[in-house]
């Protein structure tokens, strides 16, 4: 079982962009091919942005098409976490963080082999560990 993080919205505030506190704390999404992540090519893994969580792995990555870094499978079955999303007047499934409940995306069921998930993941919830540093 992942330890929870928990932070005061001041807190995350401060400590993400604007556009990072939209997707990550209030659920926004970042426009299609605009991300980061979405052409990616590193290896290695990619963190929650607001916590370092590790998320998924670069050997999970692939092009889905539609404008989202996407991937078939979490790093570990307890990296992420999903609950009912019935915003929008659609049914999806909501990813987030299983450390510190950020929004990260959703999943659906149209993914390549072996999982069959299509893990639709916004770039700006994520840092891949060649830009920890930043």
């Amino acid at each position: 079982m992942t330890e929870k993080l928990e932070k005061s919205d001041e807190e995350w505030r401060q400590e993400l962009s604007a556009e990072e506190y939209s997707v990550c704390r209030q659920k926004g999404t970042e426009p299609a091919f605009t991300g980061k992540y979405n052409d990616y090519k590193g290896v290695g893994v990619f963190h929650c942005r607001c916590c370092g969580h590790e998320l998924f792995s670069s050997e999970t990555k692939f092009d889905s098409g539609t404008g989202w870094p996407s991937f078939w499978n979490p790093l570990t079955e307890g990296a992420v976490r999903t609950e009912a999303d019935e915003s929008h007047g659609m049914r999806r499934v909501e990813v987030l963080c299983a450390r510190c409940d950020a929004h990260l995306g959703h999943v659906f069921p149209d993914g390549p082999g072996p999982s069959g998930q299509r893990y639709c993941m916004n770039s700006v919830s994520l840092r891949h560990s060649d830009d920890m540093d930043e």
